[in-house]
């Protein structure tokens, strides 16, 4: 009886590991995104609410399955590469606090769930749903061949506002792929400050990334840049679907929130670079959910 009990203890405590490594409470990067998407979905819809809670509830789950299979493939992908840099070494494969073979279990696990849910939803997400996997997934391996895997990392979070129309809708607008272009370009911008920290450990192992290839004060600008056009998308889709004030405030925080990020960083100090990686870009997607979904329902 103790064996049974201390192998599920085991299980569990392994499973708490994996979601610490995966910071599994970093899913509300990407979220209120899918979610604004979905708000936008149900516009003009007659659906109702019990219809509405249940697609809510498996876009939710497909969201959160999909990122804890991208974050855990992840950590096995680089878990060598992890081990060999100072700042990563202490990451849960490389210390040994969990192995790879349980981690690939986990893997599994979120990835079934994830087809589950898709297949809840309806039949084009069921369809899509190998062909998402495969961009969260394939993400970890693009800094081994190009300085663009930022962009690329940027658009596994960017289907996800067009995944949450499909899955409410059951098939696609194109006015929904100016979300999906500013979330790749906002997430592009941000994971950018974030790889400042790792420019010369790039450049040794041979890794591609903007700051490795261009130098971290050029690489921040390229990270404004990104930002700009961010907002600049945001712009053009709030005139092309016709929302109001709300939806227009909501742009300004975002835009006030990115001044607020570059302002945390320098060329010569990256000290602050978790505060403007974690604390800021989470306000960031939460404030524009709010506010475009208030448009969305009050206006």
């Amino acid at each position: 009886m103790s064996s049974h009990a201390d192998a599920s203890t085991g299980v569990v405590a392994k499973t708490a590991t994996v979601l610490e490594m995966i910071k599994f409470e970093h899913s509300v990067f990407a979220l209120p995104f899918a979610m604004t998407g979905a708000m936008l979905a149900l516009r003009g819809q007659v659906i109702s609410v019990s219809e509405i809670a249940w697609k809510i509830a498996w876009i939710v789950v497909a969201m959160v399955a999909a990122r804890s299979a991208a974050m855990a493939f992840n950590r096995v992908a680089d878990a060598a590469i992890d081990a060999r840099n100072p700042r990563t070494k202490a990451r849960a494969i490389p210390a040994g606090l969990v192995s790879t073979r349980f981690t690939w279990g986990f893997i599994a696990v979120a990835c079934a769930l994830f087809f589950a849910a898709a297949g809840m939803l309806n039949s084009l997400c069921l369809q899509l749903s190998p062909l998402a996997l495969a961009v969260v997934l394939g993400y970890s391996y693009a800094k081994r061949f190009t300085a663009l895997a930022h962009l690329i990392l940027g658009l596994a979070l960017g289907i996800a506002p067009a995944a949450a129309w499909i899955a409410i809708r059951g098939s696609l607008n194109g006015d929904i792929l100016f979300l999906t272009a500013a979330v790749m370009l906002w997430t592009a911008g941000f994971d950018i400050i974030y790889s400042c920290q790792d420019a010369d450990f790039d450049r040794t192992q041979g890794l591609h990334s903007i700051p490795g290839s261009l130098g971290i004060g050029a690489a921040l600008w390229v990270s404004r840049v990104l930002h700009v056009g961010m907002v600049a998308l945001l712009v053009v889709l709030w005139s092309r679907i016709d929302l109001g004030a709300w939806g227009l405030i909501g742009i300004g925080a975002v835009a006030a929130l990115l001044i607020y990020e570059h302002s945390l960083v320098r060329a010569d100090d990256l000290s602050r670079v978790d505060a403007a990686f974690f604390a800021v870009n989470g306000w960031v997607s939460v404030l524009f959910f709010v506010f475009w979904s208030a448009d969305v329902m009050f206006t």
